[in-house]
């Protein structure tokens, strides 16, 4: 069954994603999904994460496809204009990537190269309008298509914005545009993200909400005062505060764990954010009864 089909089944999906490497060694990356098989449904393949250089989400999405894998391909509106995004997503397909993860995507100034100069001709919204245009045989200036695409495409939402009520009014426009699922930027308080789902009762399209796998307090603070719309509590940074670093790891599987039986009555599914830790994934999906 494919990742549409059991999103379209109502199955409770389990995504995780991994990052592709900084240079042309592919193979610790697909060490690392090989950890994965059986016990995801899909893996989301970052693209450019955080606008650090690092090879593309669709080569790699490929090579994933080629060992039996569902890739989800990240494609961002940062790096490139409507043309090139536009065959990079017909060029994605006939290679057998119909699972598509919409991102307007970081400013440069973010990464590695902060000289770089962004594109943003399209933002999420309009990507995902192009997809629906391409789907449906025509590009976006109305030209017919040799043969049409059938892409699967999903966007990203964030439930811990502040105001919550602009992030709801954009994922209406999203699922207006075409978006088919959503992963969301990282959860760790259960409550709020209730308290977010009640107010999307209307939302019927499925919400994965994202859970990542704590290394230490230090990266708690830190994505505190530098991620936009995640709250690390500090209860749980206290938590992380082990001096053993194997009892952090153990900590670390445990809140992934507890966070996601938190919020399983609430979603259609989680996405895993190892961030390295893949091998830990199968032990927080275990402990957690899935």
């Amino acid at each position: 069954m494919s990742f549409k089909e059991k999103i379209k089944s109502g199955k409770f999906i389990i995504t995780c994603e991994i990052a592709p490497p900084k240079g042309t060694n592919v193979d610790k990356a697909l060490k690392e999904a090989e950890i994965l098989k059986g016990k995801v449904d899909a893996i989301n393949v970052t693209e450019l994460q955080s606008s650090v250089m690092r090879l593309g989400s669709m080569v790699m999405s490929y090579l994933l496809k080629t060992k039996g894998f569902e890739p989800i391909c990240q494609v961002a509106g940062r790096d490139r204009n409507r043309l090139a995004l536009q065959s990079d997503l017909l060029s994605g397909y006939v290679l057998g990537l119909t699972n598509v993860l919409v991102l307007t995507g970081d400013h440069p100034q973010r990464g590695d190269h902060p000289q770089a100069k962004p594109v943003y001709d399209l933002d999420s919204i309009q990507i995902l309008e192009a997809i629906k245009m391409l789907n449906s045989g025509v590009d976006m200036a109305g030209n017919g298509l040799d043969g049409k695409p059938d892409i699967f495409a999903g966007a990203v939402v964030n439930p811990g914005a502040d105001p919550i009520g602009p992030e709801i009014i954009k994922m209406e426009k999203k699922i207006s545009a075409g978006a088919t699922f959503f992963q969301t930027q990282a959860v760790f308080d259960v409550e709020k993200f209730e308290n977010f789902m009640k107010k999307i009762p209307h939302i019927k399209v499925p919400v994965l909400p994202s859970v990542i796998l704590l290394k230490s307090p230090q990266m708690a603070r830190y994505m505190n005062e530098n991620v936009a719309g995640i709250e690390v509590p500090q209860a749980l940074i206290k938590e992380m505060d082990c001096p053993d670093k194997n009892d952090r790891v153990k900590k670390s599987v445990e809140i992934c764990a507890r966070l996601i039986k938190g919020l399983k009555p609430f979603c259609r599914g989680v996405h895993i954010m190892p961030l390295g830790w893949e091998n830990k994934v199968p032990l927080a999906l275990d402990a957690a009864g899935l």
